[in-house]
């Protein structure tokens, strides 16, 4: 018997040489109905949500939950078998709402949680039962909504003393679930809370402490800026800001768009790339056309950038390998030497 196969079978944890673990093999990816939302996540358009603890930060009404659901949406209608087990501290998603993102309300576990600690018990024994070929999506609607289980006591027996147990209850909760969300696959949605720094220039930041930071796969900081017709307000522009990801640029800002009357732009986002990558140009002030990158000719048809909000102008560039490839270039984190080597070496 080699070293390699002695160390292998000594111990009691079952152990693989990283070249052979089922651990190290590309994760399961769930392609949502916006690719810009898919390229938050992985850095390509036809990527999309992954198992792990993905955090969702911003401001009230910067539609943080829909985004959520956009992702638990796309993850139950691949696996017709999936359940999604809802921790509730805010109770603004109604089973109207699951409906109108076309989620199965049949299919979906709501607990009420009052603290961190109850939160904390409850997804414990839930991940104790889950299996690696179970399919469950986990939503946490909000932590920044959440106390610690002192903050309550403190307020029941009316003290008014500062809490400094949050953030290590946060971490505690973050450093327990964090191996089984990665060892059994699941994906994790968590809708927190942004504070303003005190600096002269501030910036956001996540609310939690550093626990949600070191455990996160990703973490977006969802901005938000007004669209108008005129002077009318028809709708928003949302920014994802990518605050942490292990397989997206940092500080990449990925942006959609939702109209009051029509909901989510699928397509937004996606003509500000086209321009920069050439497969669309502006031969007027106002109007775009296509281009064939193979030849450089630019189409005689002329659209508004309202009538480009459709299959049919999408189609051809959404299926070119050109404009796939611009899009991870942009985004992905390369994978390659983190030694720089020299020539004479």
């Amino acid at each position: 018997m080699s070293l390699l196969e002695k160390l292998k079978s000594a111990g009691s944890i079952k152990s693989e040489v990283v070249s052979e673990s089922a651990f190290f093999k590309p994760k399961e990816v769930t392609m949502t109905t916006v690719p810009i939302i898919n390229a938050a996540f992985t850095g390509s358009l036809d990527g999309g949500l992954i198992s792990g603890l993905t955090v969702i930060a911003g401001p009230s009404k910067h539609f943080k939950t829909n985004l959520a659901l956009i992702c638990v949406q796309a993850y139950m209608k691949k696996y017709p078998e999936s359940v999604c087990i809802f921790y509730d501290s805010e109770f603004g998603v109604t089973p109207e709402y699951l409906v109108a993102h076309q989620i199965d309300c049949d299919r979906v576990i709501h607990i009420p949680v009052a603290h961190i600690e109850q939160l904390k018990f409850d997804i414990v024994k839930k991940l104790e039962e889950i299996g690696k070929k179970d399919r469950v999506i986990i939503l946490v609607d909000s932590l920044g909504n959440l106390a610690s289980k002192k903050e309550v006591e403190d307020a029941e027996n009316e003290k008014s003393v500062s809490d400094m147990t949050r953030a290590k209850a946060i971490k505690s909760l973050f450093r327990i679930i964090t191996p089984h969300l990665t060892m059994k696959n699941i994906p994790a949605l968590v809708i927190n809370h942004t504070y303003e720094t005190q600096e002269l220039y501030s910036k956001s930041v996540v609310s939690g402490g550093t626990g949600v930071y070191y455990s996160a796969n990703q973490i977006f900081i969802i901005g938000r800026s007004q669209e108008k017709d005129g002077t009318d307000l028809t709708g928003y522009k949302f920014t994802i800001n990518i605050e942490k990801s292990r397989f997206v640029k940092e500080k990449s800002k990925l942006a959609f768009v939702v109209d009051f009357d029509e909901g989510i732009n699928r397509f937004s986002g996606l003509l500000e790339l086209s321009l920069e990558s050439g497969h669309v140009k502006k031969p007027s002030n106002g109007w775009y056309s296509r281009v064939d990158t193979t030849t450089g000719e630019i189409e005689e048809k002329k659209y508004r950038e309202a009538d480009t909000s459709c299959v049919e102008f999408w189609a051809p560039i959404l299926t070119d390998q050109k404009f796939t490839n611009f899009v991870k270039n942009k985004y992905q984190l390369a994978v390659g030497s983190m030694m720089q080597e020299k020539e004479d070496e």
